[in-house]
């Protein structure tokens, strides 16, 4: 059985810490998606066209990455996919406690689906799509925060 994981989120931006949980996963895994949701209740910044060539242009040489978007529930979308792990960053102890509930409701859900957590490197903790849209969206310089793009000047956009 191939080793499928699902990194759901929405990715508005899609920042170093995302990029540094999505490579270290890579061995455990035959394949990651990256799940862009939609969340009727977020209003989005960034286009989703843009989130998902931005996370392309990150992975472009490694096969065993995919960038997909969906809609509904993440269990649902797993189970489209034939996969059996969600991939998920933890910073905070805050994290752990919103990411443990979800990760017990999909597990009554569809048993066969295991939460997987990797907790985010100390140089990214204090990095969040939330603060990096902040800077952006004052003018600042976020690139530091962002994976290298063919145009960095993409993100100082204002979509």
């Amino acid at each position: 059985m191939e080793r499928i994981a699902i990194f759901p989120g929405s990715f508005d931006p899609f920042t170093i810490g995302h990029e540094s949980i999505v490579t270290r996963a890579l061995p455990l895994f035959d394949k990651i998606i990256i799940a862009i949701g939609y969340n009727s209740e977020k209003r989005q910044f960034f286009p989703i066209d843009k989130r998902i060539q931005w996370i392309k242009e990150a992975f472009q040489n490694n096969p065993k990455i995919e960038v997909e978007t969906f809609e509904g529930l993440t269990v649902e979308y797993c189970k489209k996919k034939n996969a059996h792990f969600i991939l998920r960053g933890l910073r905070t102890a805050a994290d752990f406690e919103y990411e443990r509930a979800i990760a017990q409701i999909n597990k009554k859900m569809v048993y066969e689906l295991e939460s997987i957590f990797l907790l985010t490197t100390p140089e990214h903790t204090m990095i969040t799509s939330t603060i990096v849209r902040d800077i952006i969206r004052h003018g600042g310089d976020a690139s530091q925060f962002l994976p290298e793009v063919t145009d960095p000047d993409a993100y100082k956009l204002n979509p």
